[in-house]
């Protein structure tokens, strides 16, 4: 029997959810491993030296080989696919909202819907760091509307990995992060065009 690759996520993280969206609108076949934090699951995992960088996602290929970091593992899998702008532009542009994601975007939303969400980060629930998340994350969500005024998707005339890198913890920003996304219309947009893609998966679906 062929060895498939296996999905080592985190069921609730965004950036384990970008991995199976990608993946769903590939239509690809793929074992999948729930970890949440504290589980056997988890422990099992760090066990067989599967978390090189301490952390879920990981991608482990038919052969063994162990992917990490969210959007290395998206350009990974959607290489030759219409995930990736066939120019060398728009693939620099797609990139550079991807490493927007990483390094602007999900610090500041991702971490203020995880010290809310999360019990064992509670502490860090401080009225002060709550107050400066939710600004510095409105900021950041008035840049991705002002790019998105006029434009379907952030790069070119289809959606691309940009899209799916953004799109996974936007989408529940104001149920999770507690952010005020009726303030951002384009953004809205946005993720309803998103939604609507054929394949498209929820965070909670479960194959």
């Amino acid at each position: 029997m062929t060895a498939r690759p296996t999905l080592y996520s985190m069921p609730s993280s965004g950036n384990s959810y970008k991995i199976r969206l990608l993946l769903a609108h590939l239509g690809m076949t793929y074992d999948r491993v729930d970890c949440e934090n504290a589980t056997p699951e988890l422990a099992e995992v760090k066990a067989r030296g599967l978390l090189p960088q301490g952390k879920l996602p990981v991608f482990v290929l038919a052969d063994g080989t162990a992917l990490v970091e969210s959007n290395a593992i998206l350009w990974h899998l959607a290489r030759g696919s219409d995930w990736i702008p066939k120019d060398p532009l728009p693939q620099t542009q797609m990139l550079a909202w991807m490493f927007f994601e990483q390094n602007r975007h999900e610090p500041v939303i991702a971490i203020r819907a995880s010290i809310r969400c999360y019990a064992d980060r509670s502490d860090q629930a401080t009225p002060e760091r709550l107050s400066q998340l939710l600004e510095q994350g409105h900021a950041i969500l008035g840049v991705m509307d002002d790019h998105l005024q006029g434009r379907d998707w952030f790069v070119g005339d289809a959606p691309s990995l940009a899209d799916i890198a953004l799109y996974a913890y936007t989408h529940s920003a104001a149920t999770r992060g507690g952010y005020a996304l009726e303030r951002f219309a384009a953004v809205g947009r946005w993720l309803n065009r998103f939604a609507a893609l054929p394949g498209h998966i929820a965070l909670d679906h479960a194959a």
